[in-house]
């Protein structure tokens, strides 16, 4: 229920004020909205409550029906063998249709409003329906210590108006019972929609809570990818200067060395020196994207596509079934920035087979060549009597790191269960044509 709280709220005031569906409107007619100390302004004045169209709807609704019922109770004393005398009607009319006007104010004071209408229904037929929606509010949007005390005041209201109107055609315990039940269920029902509420605005917390921890866990996988890569980059880059500096090196020392033999070190300088360079700039693009580049000079060297058949085995030495086919020219050719790339699509790909869909068959496809990209591709289908897993297996956070590895690249990747009932991993990577 949406509306505007006013300071100076007890310290028993609800703290739970969710929107709630139109199929509770009935069960909320006689709701009040909680309080909240206000600090929008110093001036310590009090604003007025804010009635949205559907607290409208609430209030003519809780209104009409108390006035209703009420004139009925009247009715149904005055049809009574000796009806109440005049003067006590005449009080109960008028001050019960108060009482059911007071209803209006009960957004701003709750308890107060239960309070004065219990006090009046110790004589007053008119106000009897509208104390009921009163106790609702206060059990709603209190705590038990206020709605205890509150509901032991409309009870001993109710024991005096047994005594000053007394039903000739009911025994007095018989009414007495009557009155405590719909007293208790008021309140019963009104506590009832309180917990439901604190339920969902505790489920509603779970769920944000949920979503927050979930975007951190991603946060964390792209970090730790990024600084993998960048490690990675690291060992890779120190070798391309190693190969650079010794070809450098055996030109300077032998300046006297055959003309075919200067070309070809110049040439292996010339290659090194641009793969270098593209394993540099690759290195820059993580870095700058919040990755740490620090490498660890314990981590051996990291794997390439040349590295592909060695992981297919290992994985049916697991006891993973696989088919590869390999339409690439040479599997050592390719570049190893996109070939480190596939070769961690593949192995967390087997490893979710592995995981997720034991028994069945995987196909891999390796194809591709300078200038057209690299594409590998992993197919499998879904396991025998089990359940598609979600496109994010596992904590969700494997696929996430591949992606951002594979964006990193310059590639694509795609994840993801095909028409056929297949889950296919495919990456596209680029492989650049021969300079």
């Amino acid at each position: 229920m949406t509306v505007s709280f006013r300071p100076g709220a007890a310290a028993d005031d609800g703290v739970e004020h969710p929107s709630l569906v139109p199929a509770q409107l009935l069960a909320d007619l006689g709701a009040a909205p909680e309080r909240a100390p206000d600090t929008s302004t110093g001036t310590g004045r009090r604003r007025r409550v804010r009635r949205s169209v559907r607290d409208w709807v609430v209030d003519v609704t809780a209104f009409v029906v108390s006035v209703l019922l009420g004139l009925v109770l009247v009715g149904v004393a005055l049809s009574q063998p000796v009806p109440p005398p005049d003067g006590l009607l005449i009080a109960d009319v008028v001050l019960g249709s108060v009482g059911c006007a007071a209803l209006w104010l009960r957004r701003r004071w709750p308890v107060g409003v239960a309070v004065g209408l219990s006090l009046l229904a110790s004589f007053s037929d008119m106000v009897a329906i509208a104390c009921l929606f009163s106790l609702f509010a206060v059990a709603v949007h209190r705590r038990w210590p206020t709605v205890t005390a509150v509901t032991a005041v409309s009870l001993g209201s109710f024991a005096v108006y047994i005594v000053v109107r007394p039903d000739p055609e009911l025994p007095a315990w018989v009414f007495a019972v009557l009155g405590v039940v719909c007293t208790a269920a008021a309140v019963a029902w009104g506590m009832f929609v309180r917990a439901r509420r604190q339920l969902v605005l505790s489920l509603r917390e779970r769920a944000v809570r949920a979503e927050s921890e979930q975007q951190l866990r991603v946060e964390q996988a792209r970090h730790t990818e990024r600084t993998r890569i960048a490690r990675e980059m690291h060992d890779v880059l120190a070798h391309r200067l190693s190969l650079l500096s010794m070809h450098a090196g055996a030109l300077e020392f032998r300046p006297d060395a055959p003309a075919a033999e200067v070309a070809q070190a110049a040439g292996v300088v010339r290659s090194s020196a641009r793969q270098a360079l593209e394993d540099l700039r690759e290195v820059i693009g993580v870095l700058r994207h919040g990755g740490d580049g620090g490498g660890d000079p314990g981590t051996r060297p990291q794997p390439t596509l040349a590295d592909v058949p060695a992981l297919v085995e290992e994985s049916r030495r697991a006891g993973v079934r696989v088919r590869v086919r390999y339409r690439v020219p040479e599997l050592a050719t390719v570049p190893s920035g996109a070939g480190r790339s596939a070769y961690r699509v593949l192995q967390e790909g087997l490893t979710n087979v592995r995981k997720h869909a034991p028994g069945t068959v995987a196909s891999v496809l390796v194809e591709g060549g300078p200038g057209a990209g690299l594409v590998v591709e992993l197919r499998n289908p879904t396991p025998a009597g089990g359940e598609i897993v979600p496109a994010l297996p596992g904590g969700g956070t494997g696929l996430v790191g591949l992606l951002e590895r594979v964006s990193l690249s310059g590639g694509h990747l795609e994840h993801g269960w095909t028409p056929d009932g297949e889950f296919r991993l495919r990456a596209e990577l680029p492989w650049p044509g021969s300079a």
